[in-house]
């Protein structure tokens, strides 16, 4: 049976790591299985970007991820809480939250849904549909743990940011690469050239 493109949701918010939202973008980009991307930046991850990525101000923020223009993935506003995906009328295939910051987390945990990250995430929670948090802190403290068991008895993911090392990185970018590929494959789109342990056969 063939698979109806998948709709999704990618939000960044204020915490350490924009590279690996950056390559998750990339990579939705140019998959065919995608045919639609809603993006949204906190006010948080807009100052992250400056820092990391030196990237300034929040136009045009979908070219700059991605180094050209995309027809595919869609900006909005953090504010704008009448956007689609704000609504479980929408059909959305999910959501991916990354990086995640632990006030994020706490407001998808607790249902505060102030802004149209926390909304959406909380639509895909009521609807069950996927929802992938890529949380980043450490070390954790009890209200951050309590956080991330909250959120995965209301149906959310918790997929920390942690890239691999047995596959032998040479550097930030290939560790960015794989980890985004492997939030992925979670979700159903396996990518190529991802790197798979084989271990003994």
């Amino acid at each position: 049976m063939t698979r109806e493109p998948l709709n999704l949701t990618v939000a960044m918010t204020g915490a350490s790591g924009a590279v690996f939202g950056q390559h998750l973008l990339q990579a939705l980009h140019v998959d065919p299985r995608v045919s639609h991307v809603h993006f949204v930046a906190s006010e948080s991850a807009l100052r992250v970007l400056a820092e990391e990525l030196r990237f300034s101000g929040r136009n045009a923020l979908v070219e700059k991820l991605l180094g050209h223009p995309s027809a595919k993935i869609q900006q909005h506003a953090e504010s704008d809480i009448g956007a689609s995906i704000a609504s479980g009328s929408y059909p959305s295939s999910g959501m991916i939250v990354i990086p995640c910051s632990m006030g994020t987390l706490a407001a998808v945990a607790n249902g505060l849904a102030q802004n149209l990250i926390e909304r959406a995430a909380d639509v895909c929670l009521k609807e069950r549909r996927q929802l992938v948090l890529c949380v980043r802190e450490t070390p954790f403290n009890k209200i951050h743990l309590r956080n991330m068991t909250l959120a995965a008895d209301a149906g959310a993911t918790i997929f920390p940011m942690i890239p691999t090392l047995y596959n032998h990185p040479v550097d930030s970018t290939e560790m960015a690469r794989q980890f985004a590929a492997r939030v992925l494959a979670h979700i159903g789109l396996p990518q190529q050239g991802a790197y798979i342990w084989k271990g003994e056969v």
